[in-house]
């Protein structure tokens, strides 16, 4: 079967060449120029996953993500940006986008993108007859239960993303043990994006805001040079 995608772009040069790439690609692709129409063609095909471009007028990509997580719609959403400084990119994932491309891009890196966000949206297979194995992970006082996807910090629990929920678990269940740029990149986006890539380092920086609250011991640790880990002190 045939992964839906709902395409908002507003430039139309742009708009069809991803529109048939994705075709090409095996995809059934829905394209609009807005967001408003983004909206209505999410509401009325259930997309397998949205790509929404930030910078359209009208209803911009970031208010079609709000309006989408603000309902429980939990596609994974896929953002183009032409605005690459951090403090833009931590916008797009505050309204709730799982994962960003920085304009111009290469197409086979949306494509990776892609599969990595349906990937994770997919559910697991269970072996016949073998009970699920996702037990709820703790550490310290952090707790996440995968079946159901949501964490607390002590009492108050985390909302995250789906790319930050899978992050925090992968370190979660990796608790102590140093895992490097390349290993988390293929883990958890199944694509290495290069070590010129700020992808990993805006995750991290936006899921510490999260998880490590005020006045709590920090749990995500950096090791320069190396990558990341998840412990107490």
């Amino acid at each position: 079967m045939m992964n839906t995608v709902l395409l908002a772009e507003d430039d139309r040069a742009i708009r069809h060449a991803l529109e048939r790439a994705l075709t090409l690609e095996g995809y059934r692709v829905t394209a609009v120029p807005d967001g408003i129409e983004a909206l209505a063609a999410a509401h009325r095909d259930h997309p397998d996953v949205v790509v929404l471009d930030v910078m359209m007028p009208g209803v911009d990509g970031l208010q079609v993500c709000r309006v989408l997580r603000a309902e429980g719609d939990r596609t994974p959403i896929l953002m183009l940006t032409a605005r690459v400084e951090t403090a833009d990119r931590i916008e797009g994932l505050d309204a709730g986008a799982d994962d960003y491309v920085a304009k111009p891009f290469e197409i086979e890196e949306v494509f990776a993108r892609l599969r990595a966000l349906l990937r994770r949206a997919a559910p697991a297979p269970e072996a016949p007859g073998e009970p699920a194995v996702d037990g709820v992970v703790e550490v310290a006082d952090l707790r996440l239960d995968p079946s159901a996807r949501r964490a607390w910090r002590g009492g108050t629990e985390l909302e995250l993303t789906r790319t930050e929920f899978d992050l925090l678990e992968l370190l979660a269940r990796n608790a102590g043990i140093v895992l490097d740029h390349t290993t988390i990149y293929a883990r958890i986006w199944g694509y290495d994006f290069g070590p010129g890539s700020k992808n990993l380092a805006v995750y991290i920086g936006y899921l510490r805001r999260k998880v490590d609250l005020e006045g709590a011991e920090p749990l995500i640790h950096t090791v320069r040079g190396v990558g990341y880990t998840l412990r107490e002190e």
